[in-house]
Formats: structure tokens, C-alpha cells, sequence
């Protein structure tokens, strides 16, 4: 993926305190969020590497990491890297005795060097040996274990991982982002109904292992929230301003939904805290068919100030209703 220095983009100093980044991070969330910025794609990218950048500073293993080992710093650690071993810098760990068995994780052209007499010349070095006539046998995921001077040729190269940063209106009708790899960009699909946290594997994208296989790409969706709407899994809820008079006498009252606004029935009398039930106008179902609801909440909505005629009025009411039952 494309190196981004998240000091920059947040806008401090890399001996930043966990506050100074919080603090940093809601400024400009709040400056660029999609809400405040419709139709400025500018500022949609802004506020996503933002929220990127906070995601990674914000977590003391990950800013470990990535002050370590900079724009590698997934890679390695899909691979299994603990930054708290210290050592020389090697990511993929250290060899050790006992049992025969001698593993690393990681891309093994990277380790060896790459170029022609690479393995045999570790061989030589390790075992006392040469790699000749040896077939080794790797894991998924960039793993390869050395089992008595032998490994699999087939062994694929090193997963790589991204995030991907949508709207909830971009997980309702499905979308498309493009996402820069080491070596091309790759135009991702999202369906209909995406939510927060969902892994997309897209396979052979990752990078390489010593016979050209690669391993795979995984991202995972993050779908930022949506101050109209709260998400229950395929459910929407929202509450919804009633004034007093339409809950008095009844009449219309207009709702948002994702697909856009309709109009309601507001019962004669209807109390605040009535829920009403839209049935499948909620989100599209991932991977499957149909629509979940959207639950609308209505609250009561009571003037903030009214005039001393306008006072006397709802004194009166309040006088002529008194002793009635509710």
C-alpha cells in the first residue's frame, strides 16, 4: 500500500502524546467530516486519512511498529513481527536450535537477498549443505518452515492488508474505491449492505514468494456513521422531532429514509416515544436478498419560548383538558 506519514496528516510531532493525537484527531475530524463538507470529495479523502492515521497513532503496538519499520510496517506485521524482541531489525524473527526445526515468516526472497545462489548459499552457510534436490513446504499467509534442509517451492508471497473508509449511504447502495498497491492500483468493489469490520480477501494480490506466487489481499470495510440513522445490523433507527399540535390533533409528518423522504400518519393523540416500523427500509442484506427495517422514534418537540398571548392560550387549554383522562 502507499505510504502515508500519519504525523503529517495529523499534524504532529512524531514524539507525540497519546493526548496531543486525540486531541489532533477530533480537530480534524470535525473540520472535515462528510457531514459538514457534502460534495467536497477533497474533504472526504482528508477526513479517511485522518481516521486512518488515528487508527494506527492511537494504538501504542501499531505506532511501535510503524515508527520501526515505516511504510512496511502490515506487512511485517501479517508476518508475525513483534517489535518488543528489539534485536538487529530483522522482522522475521530469529533461527533456533533443538528438535530440527528452524522457521521464519515472511517472503524468503526478501530474507535470502534475492538473486541467483541465494538458497544455496544459506544452505552452505546454515547446514553445512547445499539446498539441491530439497523441497520445502510453506504455510499460508507468507510461512515457510525449514524441516530437515528441505522447502516447498510452491510457498505464495506475503499477505498484504489495507482499510477501506466508506459512508453509510456508500454500504447502502454499494460502491467502488481504488486502492494503490506496491505495484498497481486495484479497483475494489463493495456490495450493497456492506457493514463496519467486514473483511474483503481479494486473492493473488499480495506480494510475491520466490516463484512468482503472491499472496493475498485482505481489507477490511470501515463505515463511518451517519447522524441521521443508528445501524443494528441490517436495521435502521432514527428519532424523529414531533410537535406538540400534530401529536395533539394528528396529521403528516415527514421522515428521512436511504432511498429519501416520505410522508407519515400521525395518529390523533399519539404520545412521545411512539415507534413506528418501516418495513425494508432498512439496509440491503450483505451477500444475500431483501432489506432489514427502519425504526422511527418520535419525541415530542415543545417550543422553546412563546409570547404572553401565546401563554394564556396553552393556560387555557391546560385548564379546560385538567381532570380529564388521558
Amino acid at each position: 500500500m502507499d505510504y502515508k506519514d500519519y504525523y503529517k496528516i495529523l499534524g504532529v510531532k512524531k514524539d507525540a502524546s497519546p493526548e496531543e493525537i486525540k486531541k489532533a484527531y477530533r480537530k480534524l475530524a470535525v473540520k472535515y467530516h462528510p457531514d459538514k463538507n457534502q460534495g467536497d470529495p477533497q474533504a472526504e479523502d482528508r477526513f479517511k486519512d485522518v481516521t486512518e492515521a488515528h487508527e494506527v497513532l492511537s494504538n501504542p503496538e501499531n505506532r511501535k511498529m510503524y515508527d520501526r519499520l515505516g511504510a512496511n510496517w502490515k506487512q511485517y506485521k501479517n508476518a508475525g513481527y513483534d517489535p518488543s524482541q528489539g534485536g538487529n531489525g530483522n522482522p522475521f524473527g530469529q533461527f533456533g536450535g533443538g528438535g530440527g526445526g528452524y522457521t521464519y515468516q515472511g517472503d524468503p526472497s526478501d530474507f535470502f537477498g534475492g538473486g541467483g545462489g541465494g538458497f544455496s548459499d544459506f544452505f552452505e552457510r546454515f547446514f553445512g549443505g547445499t539446498a539441491g534436490g530439497a523441497g520445502f513446504g510453506g504455510g499460508a499467509g507468507g510461512r515457510a518452515g525449514f524441516r530437515g534442509g528441505g522447502f516447498s517451492q510452491d510457498m505464495p508471497g506475503a499477505d498484504l492488508q489495507g482499510d477501506l473508509h466508506i459512508s453509510l449511504s456508500e454500504a447502502y447502495n454499494g460502491t467502488e474505491r481504488m486502492v494503490n498497491t506496491s505495484e498497481k492500483k486495484l479497483n475494489v468493489k463493495i456490495r450493497p449492505g456492506a457493514y463496519d469490520g467486514l473483511k474483503l480477501r481479494i486473492k493473488a494480490k499480495g506480494q510475491a514468494g520466490p516463484t512468482g506466487k503472491r499472496g493475498d489481499l485482505y481489507l477490511t470495510v470501515n463505515v463511518h456513521g451517519d447522524p441521521r440513522f443508528e445501524r443494528k445490523g441490517d436495521d435502521l433507527h432514527a428519532r424523529v422531532p414531533m410537535d406538540m399540535f400534530t401529536a395533539m390533533l394528528g396529521g403528516k409528518q415527514e421522515v428521512e429514509t436511504m432511498t429519501g423522504r416520505v410522508s407519515l400518519t400521525i395518529p390523533e393523540g399519539t404520545q412521545s416515544g411512539k415507534k413506528v416500523r418501516l418495513k425494508g427500509k432498512g439496509m440491503p442484506v450483505y451477500n444475500g436478498s431483501g432489506h432489514g427495517d427502519l425504526y422511527i422514534t418520535f419525541e415530542l418537540a415543545v417550543p422553546n419560548k412563546l409570547t404572553r398571548e401565546q401563554k394564556e392560550l396553552v393556560e387555557k387549554l391546560r385548564d379546560s383538558v385538567q381532570g380529564q383522562p388521558a
